[in-house]
């Protein structure tokens, strides 16, 4: 599977509860932290539901 870098660009502050429950579970929560995870269909679906809250690279 395709790896992919992702990094928290905006605050999680006055966000729906389960907005915040998905950027802790992809492993964020402060601005400008990353994480490295594989491309699975759950991990991208994540991505989709906050994308207006992070930056995606692929490797």
């Amino acid at each position: 599977m395709a790896k992919v870098i992702i990094t928290q660009t905006r605050s999680i502050v006055k966000r729906p509860q389960r907005q915040k429950r998905t950027i802790q579970a992809l492993g964020l929560g402060k601005i400008n932290r990353s994480v490295e995870k594989e491309l699975t269909p759950q991990i991208s679906g994540m991505i989709n539901k906050v994308q207006h809250l992070i930056e995606v690279k692929e490797l």
